[in-house]
């Protein structure tokens, strides 16, 4: 799914009061996310993420009930448009500051302290989208690499699944970054609540200490983390099982994206490649 393509469905959808084609693109990723007016709208790639739609806005309700500082849903259904999830959201005001490590780590605190949710919520499928990602993928990538990418993800599905928590398990956000909180006057919210789970709580600490060790975050960044959420999960033993997923999983979020995009698939060798070397020092960048 392209801009063009997703804006088509944008208008097919008939939730924006103006023309589709004067929306702000935000973000092009598994979504596109637009903005209009004081609203936010969401369209996904593909029929798959409709279920996962549903569950983000019963999340956001759920999250506003209890008082917990998130993005708040304008509509509480899910759309089908033209094949694809169409949600809407009200849009936050501009932000007054970047979002550090430390307002993330605050608001997991909160989240990681809440009771089950009054409704079922999936385990942290992290290696779960792996598939689909590569299939999407298609003969942009080699046959060789998606090969390595499924064996490795095999092999981290079943060691991740005998982990013994330090934690006690429960509602997770799934993809706790900075670039998830947004800093308004009123103070850090969380958005994009699409991976919200039920699972170890060590699922929401690992991505920060990936962070550190692939993405290039300074070490005094992460140590205010550690400091605002009160634990450092790299003293835990499961860690290196956890943090390894993430990666497989990282590697086909990205190769998706390689059909259309050099750039994307440049990054999916690199990546692939520094995990066939084992080097853990190979600068992995966002994307």
């Amino acid at each position: 799914m392209d801009e063009a393509q997703a804006r088509d469905v944008l208008a097919a959808a008939g939730v924006l009061t103006g023309p589709a084609r004067d929306a702000r693109l935000l973000a092009l990723g598994e979504n596109a996310v637009f903005a209009a007016g004081d609203l936010v709208v969401k369209v996904g790639r593909d029929p798959e993420l409709l279920d996962r739609a549903r569950r983000e806005l019963d999340v956001a309700v759920w999250l506003a009930e209890v008082g917990v500082p998130a993005v708040r849903a304008a509509d509480p259904r899910a759309l089908l448009v033209e094949g694809h999830p169409v949600t809407v959201w009200h849009r936050l005001g501009d932000p007054v500051r970047p979002a550090g490590p430390r307002d993330l780590a605050e608001l997991l605190r909160v989240v990681h302290a809440l009771p089950a949710a009054p409704f079922e919520l999936p385990r942290r499928e992290l290696l779960g989208g792996v598939e689909r990602w590569l299939r999407l993928a298609g003969d942009a990538i080699s046959a060789e690499d998606a090969a390595y990418v499924r064996e490795r993800r095999d092999g981290f599905a079943v060691a991740a699944g005998a982990l013994t928590p330090y934690l006690t398990p429960g509602p997770v956000h799934g993809d706790a970054l900075p670039r998830n909180v947004h800093v308004g006057a009123e103070g850090p919210v969380l958005v994009d609540l699409e991976t919200f789970s039920a699972d170890l709580r060590e699922h929401d600490l690992v991505v920060m200490a990936l962070s550190r060790d692939r993405y290039g975050m300074p070490a005094e960044a992460y140590e205010s983390f550690v400091e605002a959420y009160g634990w450092d999960v790299r003293e835990w033993e499961g860690c290196g099982v956890l943090r390894g997923a993430r990666e497989t999983a990282s590697c086909a979020w990205v190769a998706q994206h390689a059909p259309g995009n050099p750039k994307a698939l440049v990054e999916f060798e690199r990546r692939v490649a520094s995990l066939r070397e084992e080097d853990s020092a190979v600068r992995w960048y966002a994307f």
